[in-house]
């Protein structure tokens, strides 16, 4: 069976390059240090869900050319990770069947706030048709997609990352509890924020996330949610250890 992550999305909340911002970063041709907002596609066989659906996801579907979606899945609330929700209605119109999506009871409260018009029941003509799963820290099914919940914290706030078989996804965090890294080893592939270099109040930063990497000891890890006060892909590319890697915009990888 085929499984791989895509990613749709690797840069922060403003993306990359940042508007009005003149840096080195923001003025590169490189297309790797052109960011969407963090999200990925995660492929398992015939089966196809995203996780979190940023202001971007429009974008994100259709330069990735995506004709099938199965499921979404929420790490939480902030608006660079639920923004682009209305636009799963694009698939209710060619599929006539409701988006399910999966999230902690707090998101889902979150999602209702934010976009009312699809959950308070009024059935407007072309609003989104959405199915609602609350998940905990128990493992679940996403369309089919198996994901064990890893609880971690984004300063205060409790965000869910995911282990897919040995793949994990964490994002948005500055803190993960020795028994949620208990839930990290063995991996094939880990991807883990890497906010930028100097320290954050609510992110991983550069040093962080590599101390993480050599506890974990994943075979490879890919850091996403960058800033663009990192630098550019090539020269902290330059920096970094075999296994580690910055991920851009684009890149497959394929996990066991």
């Amino acid at each position: 069976m085929k499984k791989e992550v895509v990613f749709l999305g690797t840069g922060t909340s403003q993306g990359v390059p940042v508007i009005a911002c003149g840096c080195a970063v923001c003025q590169s041709t490189d297309s790797r240090d052109k960011r969407l907002r963090s999200s990925v596609l995660i492929r398992y066989g015939a089966q196809q869900v995203v996780i979190d659906t940023g202001p971007d996801f429009r974008e994100q579907m259709l330069r990735l050319g995506v004709q099938d979606l199965h499921g979404v899945v929420f790490t939480h609330s902030h608006k660079d990770h639920v923004a682009g929700l209305d636009d799963v209605r694009a698939f209710n119109y060619k599929y006539h069947t409701p988006m399910p999506i999966w999230a902690d009871a707090y998101t889902l409260q979150r999602l209702e706030g934010e976009f009312p018009y699809i959950f308070d029941g009024t059935n407007y003509p072309g609003i989104p048709q959405i199915d609602r799963y609350e998940i905990d820290t128990a493992p679940f099914e996403a369309a089919g997609v198996p994901f064990l919940p890893v609880p971690v914290l984004h300063y205060r706030m409790p965000v869910l990352g995911f282990r897919i078989d040995n793949l994990a996804y964490v994002t948005d965090a500055n803190y993960i509890s020795p028994e949620s890294k208990a839930l990290l080893v063995g991996l094939d592939v880990l991807v883990l924020n890497a906010l930028r270099r100097e320290p954050h109040i609510s992110h991983f930063n550069l040093q962080e996330a590599l101390a993480l990497v050599d506890e974990l000891k994943p075979r490879q890890a890919y850091f996403t949610h960058i800033s663009h006060l990192l630098g550019t892909h090539e020269e902290v590319s330059a920096e970094l250890p075999a296994r580690v890697q910055l991920a851009y915009d684009g890149l497959t990888v394929a996990f066991e």
